[in-house]
């Protein structure tokens, strides 16, 4: 992990020199927040995208970063909150549809809500592409024969 520390450090460096001249440039900071997020400096990262989502609040791709650099640092209720913002800029936002519905699953356990989610994404974004589409309806399908084995489970058990 220290490697990759001085990894993020050594390729921040000039981005964070720009900075030091142009601190509300959010395409400086979303660099920056990828460079950091891509090292598995999670928290480095989040604290640049929510720097690069004050100068553009209205950037659902910098919020959706955001977001899943709060959920890979821990923080999935944040996370969970900075995509409802997003989707409440752009509610057919694919990325964001598509990480509500991953961090509903396994940050909160919550296999309806990321269906829910998912469902929503397939029914507003008929352009999706095919493979996408694919993936997100293979995520549906398992999630919810899992959901359905273990209420046959739990059943089993009760009787």
């Amino acid at each position: 992990m220290e490697q990759m520390k001085q990894m993020a450090e050594s390729k921040a460096a000039p981005l964070l020199a720009k900075l030091k001249n142009d601190p509300k440039n959010a395409s400086l900071l979303d660099q920056v927040g990828a460079v950091y997020h891509a090292t598995h400096q999670f928290k480095q990262a989040a604290a640049y995208y929510d720097k690069a989502v004050q100068v553009d609040p209205k950037d659902v791709s910098l919020r959706t970063k955001l977001a899943i650099s709060l959920y890979r640092g821990g923080d999935v209720d944040a996370a969970l909150a900075q995509l409802n913002r997003a989707l409440s800029i752009d509610p057919k936002d694919a990325n964001s549809l598509f990480d509500l519905g991953m961090i509903r699953l396994q940050g909160k356990q919550d296999s309806k809500g990321a269906v829910a989610a998912w469902q929503l994404l397939l029914r507003s974004n008929p352009q999706l592409s095919e493979d996408r589409r694919a993936t997100v309806q293979k995520l549906i399908a398992n999630v919810t024969q899992t959901a359905s084995d273990q209420h046959a489970v739990e059943g089993a058990r009760s009787k």
